[in-house]
């Protein structure tokens, strides 16, 4: 299989729909809002342009199956290639009209992710990795910054949205970073979170409650790009495992003072 013309046609894909999804933010009404959960929303946007990539990803790949967040296709347990799909990575920050959204697909082999692919809707950028293959912007190779400390970081996070028991001490461990850092930013996307750290404008990025398709593309991007990705623990269960940090050099240092804190 060639990884590399697979996420090329991805990357062609994830750009024209793409159009679609900024042209219907000038359209866009709240009235159209839908609540899967607390604080979990959900459009008519998202809905369409998951139609829309799974009717492109199968002309791409036939035989794979599916596991995208708005569930208009599934995967099958004899299919050993499944898409990873987020129609609209930042669907909050689209829906209140922030310019902060993506596409983000990965494509996974059994259980290890071989390719990814995050359109960067507002600034038109889109990131690529596959695996083996290195990771780029818009064709052009890219790395992880060179900073080795937190004191020459700037760390991106995310704020729990829906599950609040674990909230103290995720205060303790912001508190601490405010402490030790150039800051902490909230961009609203972990797929745009994690490939701002692969190019360098972000030294890491943590963060809890992800889901797969939030984070699967983003973070073999993140490993193409030289960069290291972990659970809290430490260990390898960051698609599945709903936690994750990412970083640069930095990551002993974020992840120490990460562990410090979650129990």
């Amino acid at each position: 299989m060639n990884l590399q013309h697979i996420t090329e046609q991805v990357a062609l894909l994830t750009r024209k729909t793409a159009l679609f999804v900024k042209e219907a933010a000038s359209e866009f009404s709240r009235d159209s809002i839908e609540y899967k959960g607390l604080n979990d929303l959900v459009s008519y946007v998202d809905k369409e342009t998951e139609i829309r990539l799974v009717e492109g990803l199968r002309q791409i790949l036939p035989e794979a199956g599916f596991i995208a967040e708005e569930g208009t296709a599934e995967r099958t347990e004899d299919q050993e290639y499944a898409w990873i799909v987020d129609p609209v990575d930042g669907t909050t920050n689209y829906m209140h009209g922030l310019p902060v959204f993506a596409i983000s697909i990965a494509l996974m082999h059994h259980d290890k992710i071989v390719s990814g692919v995050v359109m960067e809707i507002n600034r038109e950028e889109c990131f690529t990795a596959w695996l083996g293959g290195g990771a780029y912007l818009d064709g052009k190779p890219i790395k992880v910054s060179s900073a080795n400390q937190l004191k020459d970081s700037l760390l991106a996070t995310g704020f729990p949205y829906y599950d609040f028991k674990q909230t103290d001490q995720y205060l303790a461990i912001l508190k601490e970073l405010m402490q030790k850092s150039h800051g902490l930013r909230r961009m609203g996307s972990a797929a745009v979170d994690l490939v701002y750290t692969a190019c360098g404008r972000f030294e890491g990025f943590f963060e809890y409650n992800l889901k797969p398709w939030d984070v699967a593309a983003g973070t073999l991007i993140v490993q193409e790009a030289g960069g290291i990705v972990s659970d809290f623990k430490g260990g390898d269960d960051f698609i599945f495992g709903r936690e994750l940090i990412a970083a640069c050099g930095a990551f002993y240092e974020l992840k120490e003072v990460i562990q410090k804190h979650w129990k």
